[in-house]
């Protein structure tokens, strides 16, 4: 249960092919092959890259939607105005378990995404790109790609350029962590907010962008804004890359023209013929009742106007016999055990509101719902990264989106029906990284430690909790909500101190010595009356 999808899923096409042109001929198209699919491209000027994107309305593919033309034209003032050399960044960290279109464009057309990267470059002056990844397939092919046209990072060159590869982390996939990561630090937010646009990668003006968005900026350059724009909606012309997941016969990545009804493109994956919801835009993203679905179209503006978001191109629908709630509750939990622990909404409000969630399942009646609306609330435009708002997005449309199954729940019994377990997560909580040198421990993750409660000691005075919220919630009776919980790396130090001031000595820490070290466990709330809501997939 909540699987997570393979590097390489199956690919569709929704009317003609423009970024997976090819993908029938070869599994990987290598220089000789993408060249003779697409042709050779030529170089363009700065204004004249920055005129076609606007014509085309290029927006950013990673899940913000920043206009393409807007970022171009900012990078090129400030490198102008500083007398900076820009940088060039693909950013191909796509570290959420339920998308894999980069990857796949990564894995399967490197060169496209190559050329739109080296287009930018060339119109920009720029001397250095970088590809940011973080899987070991995309790492691969994208270090081959720049072998088959002879690019490295050796001094001299005339564009050295160089493959960042990080662990598979949701704020790994952030901007500011990527460029961070590039000059050397570690692949987390910096903790406050920054403009690569004027100051990235080594203090230069950096372009960073999605690897998707690359890959459609060669594809207008080459064949022109005109015919670009024959394809898709006039305001938002071409295709758009959609991973779709979930409740379906087939998991896929399909390249769809804008303005294909959504539910064509479910019934393409054999997802039910009337979900339950779908969740669009993926884990930061919104869900969409089964009503919705039919009236909503693939493209940016029509998700948004009936309450969903394209964000980075998930789609996942959940079928009628699934807990809409139970299901949201796992990905709440994988939310809050992705926070790079450098700020208070990310690493206290995540888990708050993840314990919110189970509340509500766990019978804590309206009082809970409350509170997790508060939790919502407070942690929006309050971290040092979009992850807090994006999560709190997340939960807040999964009560708006459910109120059946919410009052079932609020008011009642529960909805009596399971959790099935089909949004995809990485199992153990976090995606192996595979790096040499650096882990999601060394980046903020969970440690080898547990910290236990010797309930024979413990008399409530309550100093654990004041101490190490991370790990501590005091109940209604004064005492520990959990026994033993995981201590995540980050509060290590502050866990230490909670023992030593404990007056009964009723802490201790312990080495986890199981052969991998565990995710950071959420602290479990007191059970209180049974749900069946949580079933299996708990």
């Amino acid at each position: 249960m909540n699987e997570a999808l393979p590097d390489v899923p199956e690919v569709r096409v929704v009317g003609l092919p423009q970024l997976t042109s090819g993908f029938d001929l070869v599994e990987r198209l290598d220089l000789p092959m993408h060249l003779k699919v697409h042709g050779p491209l030529e170089p363009m000027g700065g204004e004249q890259l920055a005129q076609l994107s606007e014509r085309i309305n290029l927006k950013g593919r990673g899940g913000a939607g920043f206009p393409f033309h807007k970022k171009l034209r900012s990078v090129a003032e400030s490198a102008i105005k500083r007398g900076i050399r820009p940088v060039v960044v693909v950013n191909g960290s796509e570290d959420e378990p339920a998308c894999r279109k980069d990857t796949v464009m990564i894995n399967r057309a490197p060169h496209l995404i190559l050329d739109g990267a080296l287009l930018v470059a060339e119109a920009l002056g720029a001397r250095q790109l970088v590809v940011g990844v973080t899987r070991e397939s995309t790492q691969r092919s994208m270090e081959a790609a720049l072998s088959e046209r002879g690019l490295s990072n050796r001094r001299g060159a005339a564009i050295r350029a160089s493959v960042q590869r990080n662990p598979v982390r949701m704020v790994t996939g952030a901007a500011a962590s990527l460029v961070r990561s590039i000059d050397g630090g570690p692949a987390i937010p910096p903790g406050r907010k920054t403009s690569a646009s004027r100051s990235g990668v080594g203090g230069a003006p950096t372009l960073l962008s999605n690897a998707e968005t690359f890959a459609q900026l060669a594809i207008a350059a080459r064949i022109g804004s005109e015919r670009y724009g024959n394809t898709g909606l006039y305001d938002e012309p071409g295709t758009v890359m959609l991973t779709i997941s979930g409740a379906v016969a087939r998991p896929m990545v399909v390249e769809a023209p804008t303005g294909v009804p959504l539910r064509y493109v479910l019934q393409l994956a054999g997802a039910p013929p009337v979900p339950q919801g779908v969740l669009t835009g993926g884990y930061h993203g919104k869900w969409i009742d089964a009503a919705t679905v039919n009236e909503a179209i693939v493209s940016r503006n029509s998700l948004d106007a009936v309450g969903g978001a394209l964000g980075a191109g998930a789609i996942l629908p959940i079928t009628q016999d699934t807990c809409p709630l139970g299901e949201s509750l796992q990905v709440a939990k994988w939310l809050a055990e992705e926070s790079a622990g450098q700020c208070g909404p990310c690493y206290l409000g995540l888990p708050a509101a993840a314990r919110g969630m189970e509340d509500i399942l766990n019978g804590g009646g309206p009082a809970a719902l409350e509170a997790l609306k508060q939790v919502a609330k407070n942690v929006k435009r309050r971290g040092a990264c979009s992850h807090p708002d994006g999560s709190a997005m997340f939960l807040e449309s999964t009560i708006k989106a459910f109120t059946d199954d919410l009052a079932a729940h609020v008011l009642g019994n529960g909805c009596g029906r399971p959790v099935e377990g089909v949004l995809p997560l990485f199992e153990g909580g976090r995606a192996p990284t595979g790096i040499p040198g650096g882990t999601a421990e060394e980046e903020g993750g969970g440690s080898r430690q547990k910290i236990f409660v010797d309930w024979t000691l413990c008399r409530g005075h309550g100093l654990c909790a004041d101490i190490l919220p991370e790990v501590f919630e005091l109940g209604a009776d004064g005492f520990p909500t959990v026994a033993q919980a995981s201590v995540p790396q980050y509060a290590e130090a502050k866990a230490l101190r909670a023992v030593r001031r404990c007056p009964a000595l009723a802490l201790r820490i312990e080495e986890d010595t199981r052969g991998s070290a565990p995710s950071r466990n959420l602290p479990v709330l007191s059970q209180g009356r049974g749900r069946r809501a949580l079933g299996s997939g708990r």
